[in-house]
């Protein structure tokens, strides 16, 4: 039970003599507020750090532009405040930061909006523009792509500064800028010179569904894509040495291939076998020539599987059991039907791609729809063919004899089946039950998608230009070891991309691009390319003159185009350049950085920019260095570190979709509107409707937004859902009451000439605070911000809130001048370090804090957007730390007992008891040493004392007479200490500071009682 005997009301007259917390700084950000803390955050601290620090400490992070096509998402959010962490952590650092925001304005995303946009403007219009190849509706589509890519990135724009991102926003790049183009003409005219673009029709991705070559870089893949797989007859018409004792026992002899394209199958030129790999002959009765069999070449290992397929009344018969592919190459030869009547003999190659580990072991090639194919085919001077227009459809070249049989069929739909219907059509002449269709099935494996429009895509051989990769691809290599990876695993992914790359297609069939600036001169054989270092140089000063919109507004044969000297009759080409080239070269825009002369110190994108923006960048910054006449230096990258993050995902680990429902934007983590209402007084009368439409949420704005960015680990895929959001909001709570906890005991703090005396908590704080602080600092210095939001929510929730403070209080409050002034002591430098630690992951709260901080407290502290945050040297103290684990150790032991005191209604407050320690003597801990004020302090109790000596058996003196007490074992890592003892405080309570360690009731103990003479009242 309580002890009625000592629970009195303190007189008034007792406040006024307390020091009690005075700050107006509010619970919650004041919305009014916001938009000027944001901006003394943001613009004036980018401002004023480009103003004072020097140029000689320069730090760039080189922002990878965005695509300005819609709205920005949650991984946009990810991006960009990783990026301002970066760079507000660079700044607090003494260097300057320049962080110069882009766009990436051209390519298919915005083209295609524009598209749609032009077509319901055309739609409203008697006489709209047909197709989309023409120059008058190029011109129409590149002013409404510029229209909308301008009018995304002030939408863009505005929500990136919302974030409290700093940056210089007034002079952001922009690929679509006429200053832009021409710098980036430039390094393709130094490609050009340096012999790295040429033109040649060979297999590039094709998107049937954008009428475009694609990078593969700007391929997705499906996982689940399903296709008809079929293994065909291919009839030999000639056959090697080793076979021709079987000749009077054939009636006919294939070669058996396995594809998951038959729509290539009209564009075969070849059949690849491996040199090393056995290959076996069976044989099936002929029914129409009892006397001979119908023969089939398998690759040996690849028989059962073969066999699996085939009808289970077909029974074959081994004849060859062995025949090597080297004997079959240049001796076999064989013809494909679809050919019709120009169908002439074709021949075996070896491949060494080849394997008898799928397929039938026989690879049909086709080096118009494969990269492989292609370049063995090119080795054996074996033409390319491809017949299959923009749209992926066959063209009358397909099939000469029949040329209206695929004409106009989608590969990947219709025309496909029709090839494998032909295919089987031969059962009739050949008495064969699927004709030269051996078998097939349906195939789920993972196939290419363009990745904007998330259609298939193809292989598809076209003129296009290239960068020979293969030419630079030893110094990028090479410039990648001077590079620091976050993760380190980025290193090898980026060199496997490096490594597996030997051209890029550079070319688009688009409207809305930089144009290539090619000239073509009309001859009796066609159109012929003309580029050279001259001509670009000369369509460089054209374009400066008319702008590059005049490429396709001017006349198609306009001489203005052509320089001097040139004979012929032009015209301008039509394709553009692939927007990695674009972004890739956005480098430009930065001057060379230090004597490493690498233009950026930081790039961060996520994982996929691994094979697209940060290889292009590579890609072009070598290839511009190679070009330099100067260069002999080692190859370097355009970055001297690396930094990728993962994907947003939502709380159950799915990728974000508008099908699934699933999208959250940084606009909801900022509103709060994820988490539950904020609780409503209860109006009585207001309907139900009326209760829902004045519902308000913990809006924390984007403080809120940037610290879920900051305590996720970006390495991997990041979270986002309820349980996180609302820890981040509890985090920001506590945030703000400490600060406003803190500026409250701080209100009259005044420097004195005498440094204070600490008492034991102090140092343990400021012991506390500096292994913090040394911890944070290493963890930003390693862009490791989810352990810095760790440490600093441990140190707050624990170390601070947990501990000191609540020891803090009755000295603050109620205690001698003195003692409260060695407590403001270190709490001052809590404050300056807590701003510090937390300026770049909540700039708008450290802002709001600086602007509610007293006059005084101005005049000591610095600024904290001008001063420069360096870790002390942390100097460990394992006498201290040791005191700290046997302290907590005693903490918690006591802390249960008074919980148990408490759970039994023997006390409401902890001051209503007094703790008895009991060490053994035989134990060694410094809780020995520490006196019973500093241990009163520590357990919040009216007193405390350590008992020495006694292990077993009653405690003697006055404890054994309490009315009640309860005892709790005291163990460190496994080992008991001792016990604490909870039982009654011995005195009364004193109205002042409501110890229970008062003379009498109603009187003032005797520190408040010196407390309130020195302030000079009288004590009745």
């Amino acid at each position: 039970m309580l002890k009625p005997s000592c629970l009195y009301r303190a007189p008034t007259t007792w406040s006024s003599t307390l020091k009690l917390p005075r700050s107006k700084f509010p619970p919650r950000p004041i919305p009014t507020e916001r938009p000027t803390h944001l901006h003394q955050c943001t613009d004036d601290f980018y401002a004023g750090q480009s103003e004072r620090r020097s140029k000689h400490k320069l730090f760039v992070l080189h922002d990878g532009p965005p695509y300005a096509n819609g709205s920005l998402h949650i991984g946009h959010a990810l991006n960009k405040i990783l990026k301002d962490l970066i760079c507000r952590f660079e700044v607090s650092q003494g260097k300057r930061v320049c962080f110069v925001p882009g766009w990436d304005c051209h390519g298919l995303p915005i083209e295609i909006k524009a598209l749609q946009l032009q077509k319901r403007l055309d739609s409203g219009k008697k006489h709209a523009p047909a197709g989309d190849a023409g120059t008058s509706n190029a011109v129409a589509i590149r002013g409404a792509a510029r229209q909308l890519a301008t009018r995304t990135i002030k939408e863009q724009k505005a929500s990136f500064r919302e974030w409290a991102v700093m940056g210089d926003w007034d002079h952001a790049y922009r690929t679509m800028d006429k200053d832009f183009e021409l710098r980036q003409l430039r390094i393709f005219k130094e490609m050009v010179e340096k012999g790295f673009i040429y033109r040649q029709n060979k297999p590039v991705y094709w998107s049937p569904s954008s009428h475009t070559a694609l990078a593969e870089a700007e391929l997705e893949y499906d996982e689940n894509h399903t296709s008809t797989a079929a293994f065909i007859k291919f009839p030999l018409v000639e056959l090697p040495r080793k076979l021709w004792h079987l000749k009077a026992k054939i009636s006919r002899f294939y070669a058996v291939i396995w594809t998951t394209t038959p729509w290539t199958l009209p564009a075969n030129k070849a059949i690849a076998v491996h040199q090393d790999l056995e290959y076996t002959v069976i044989a099936m009765a002929d029914e129409k020539e009892p006397t001979k069999s119908t023969m089939l070449l398998v690759g040996k290992d690849r028989l059962d599987t073969i066999l699996s397929h085939m009808p289970e009344t077909a029974t074959p018969s081994i004849v060859v059991d062995s025949i090597l592919g080297s004997e079959l190459i240049g001796e076999t030869k064989y013809i494909n039907v679809l050919q019709g009547s120009q169908s002439e003999p074709q021949p075996f190659l070896h491949a060494p791609f080849v394997a008898s580990s799928s397929g039938s072991g026989l690879v049909h090639m086709a080096p118009g729809h494969g990269l492989e194919d292609y370049d063995i085919c090119v080795q054996n001077d074996i033409e390319t063919f491809a017949p299959v227009d923009d749209k992926g459809c066959f063209t009358r070249n397909a099939m000469p004899d029949l040329p209206n049989y695929l004409d106009g069929k989608s590969v990947l739909g219709e025309g496909g089946t029709a090839v494998l219907s032909y295919l089987e059509r031969f059962s009739k002449v050949l008495g064969e039950s699927r004709g030269l269709v051996l078998a097939s099935h349906q195939l789920q494996h993972k196939y290419p998608t363009d990745w904007r429009t998330k259609q298939p895509v193809i292989i598809r051989a076209t003129e296009q230009w290239f960068a020979n990769v293969e030419n630079i691809k030893s110094d990028a290599i090479h410039a990648l070891d001077g590079v620091e990876f976050v993760p380190e695993s980025g290193k090898n992914r980026m060199l496997s991309f490096v490594k597996g790359r030997s051209q890029w297609c550079v070319s688009r069939q688009r409207a809305w691009g930089v144009p290539i600036p090619a000239l073509f001169r009309q001859t009796s054989t066609g159109m012929k390319a003309i580029m050279t270092g001259e001509t670009i140089d000369h369509i460089l000063k054209v374009i400066e003159e008319r702008g590059i919109d005049a490429w396709w507004t001017d006349k198609e044969d306009d001489s203005a185009w052509v320089p001097p000297g040139f004979d012929g009759e032009f015209v301008r080409g039509k394709d553009t350049m692939d927007v990695w080239f674009d972004s890739g070269t956005t480098w430009t825009t930065l001057s060379s950085n230090g004597d490493e002369g690498c233009p950026a110190d930081v790039y961060i994108e996520g994982t996929d920019q691994h094979r697209g923006w940060f290889q292009s960048s590579l890609l072009t910054f070598v290839a511009h260095q190679s070009s330099q006449t100067s260069h002999t230096s080692t190859p370097r990258a355009p970055f001297k570190k690396l930094i990728t993050h993962g994907f947003t995902l939502d709380q159950h680990g799915r990728k974000m979709s508008k099908s699934i429902g699933n999208v959250i934007s940084p606009q909801q983590i900022m509103d709060g509107s994820l988490l539950p209402p904020l609780r409503q007084k209860n109006n009585k009368g207001n309907k139900k409707s009326e209760q829902v439409a004045s519902l308000t949420y913990d809006a924390m704005g984007p403080d809120a937004l940037r610290l879920w960015v900051a305590g996720s680990d970006y390495t991997k895929d990041v979270i986002v859902g309820q349980a996180g959001l609302l820890a981040v909001h509890q985090s920001l709570h506590k945030y703000r009451t400490t600060f406003k906890w803190l500026l409250g005991v701080l209100y009259d703090y005044e420097q004195r000439e005498h440094p204070p005396t600490f008492c034991l908590m102090d140092r343990i704080a400021l012991y506390q605070l500096s292994l913090t602080c040394h911890e944070v600092h290493a963890s930003y210095s390693a862009y490791a911000f989810f352990k810095v939001v760790s440490a600093i929510n441990r140190f707050i929730n624990h170390d601070l809130s947990a501990f000191y403070f609540e020891t803090l209080k009755d000295r603050l409050y109620t205690g001698h001048a003195s003692d409260r002034y060695a407590a403001q002591g270190v709490l001052l430098q809590i404050l300056d370090s807590l701003v510090s630690m937390l300026g770049p992951v909540t700039p708008l709260l450290i802002q709001e804090t600086w602007a509610y901080t007293p006059p005084a407290l101005k005049g000591i502290l610095e600024h904290p957007w001008h001063k420069n945050w360096t870790s002390p040297e942390h100097q460990q103290d394992r006498e201290l730390e040791q005191t700290i684990a046997h302290l907590t150790a005693a903490h918690t032991a006591v802390k249960s007992a008074c919980e148990a005191a408490r759970s039994a209604k023997q006390i409401g407050s902890n001051l209503e008891s007094q703790v008895t320690l009991v060490i053994p003597e035989s134990v060694e801990t410094p809780l020995k040493q520490i006196s019973s004020e500093d241990l009163a302090s520590v357990f919040v109790t009216s007193g405390a004392s350590v008992t020495v000596g006694l292990s077993d058996g009653p405690i003697p003196d006055d404890a054994q007479t309490k009315a009640w007490q309860y005892e709790e074992s005291i163990e460190l890592d496994g080992r008991a200490l001792g016990s604490a003892i909870v039982s009654p405080a011995k005195g009364c309570k004193c109205p002042r500071c409501w110890r229970y360690v008062a003379p009498e009731p109603e009187k003032l103990c005797q520190r408040c009682g010196d407390v309130v003479k020195d302030l000079g009242v009288d004590v009745p």
